[in-house]
């Protein structure tokens, strides 16, 4: 849960279980229990309260603490500036791509995609079926010239925390998924409706979630998530004797 989609009421018969990890507790309870018959935990990234910068977020003891409650996907929700003008204030990028522009965060410790996409057709929402997102630190926000130099890049997206999360959750062999939530053009293009397009994303966001979690739930995915192993255990380099 990030911005806007910290609610507990989307978990029915919810519980609250606080856990250890090697890397300390998490930001909030782990909400434990089930969206329409499937078991889900429910883990606020910046605390219920909304507290915790980005870059004081335990990503490593979150993402450790999901692993422990045998999840095998995670799907995130974010905030997020948009740098192209197709992608309006309100729209949904389902993002499949990444860049790493922080410089704070410890990042060591795909994929569902296909199932939110045939889900926001079906519900009608506004969406994109992929995009680039660039992750910055904060508290800053870009400058003009910054966002210019992005769209050049040809970044879609920007926002401030699908990096380290999204790198450990590969190396935890769990598939992770970003619904990226535009909220306004970053500062490249005037917009003053933020907080009510924030609003209204996040009850998109809901409804996304609380249909296709149930879908994924009923899905296989053995192969894909040894695949994710396999994966994972290959990808570090090592020494040569």
């Amino acid at each position: 849960g990030g911005t806007g989609l910290d609610d507990p009421e989307i978990l029915e018969g919810r519980t609250g279980k606080h856990v250890d990890t090697p890397f300390g507790k998490p930001s909030d309870a782990s909400i434990l229990r089930k969206i329409k018959n499937v078991d889900c935990v429910l883990l606020t990234r910046h605390g219920r309260e909304h507290t915790i910068m980005p870059s004081k977020v335990n990503y490593q003891l979150s993402i450790w603490a999901l692993k422990e409650e045998a999840c095998t996907h995670v799907i995130v929700t974010t905030a997020c500036g948009s740098l192209r003008e197709e992608i309006q204030p309100g729209d949904i990028v389902i993002t499949d791509r990444f860049i790493d522009r922080t410089s704070l965060r410890s990042q060591t410790f795909y994929d569902g995609r296909e199932v939110l996409i045939e889900t926001a057709k079906k519900l009608g929402l506004r969406f994109h079926s992929k995009g680039m997102i660039i992750t910055t630190e904060e508290p800053r926000f870009n400058s003009q010239a910054e966002s210019f130099i992005l769209c050049i890049w040809g970044v879609d997206v920007i926002n401030i925390i699908t990096v380290p999360e999204v790198v450990l959750a590969t190396e935890a062999d769990i598939c992770y998924a970003t619904t990226a939530m535009a909220t306004d053009y970053s500062c490249w293009k005037e917009h003053r409706e933020i907080l009510k397009i924030l609003k209204e994303n996040a009850n998109k966001a809901k409804s996304l979630l609380l249909t296709t979690i149930p879908q994924i739930g009923s899905m296989g995915w053995s192969e894909m998530l040894c695949n994710l192993k396999n994966m994972a255990q290959f990808s570090f380099l090592l020494p040569r004797h």
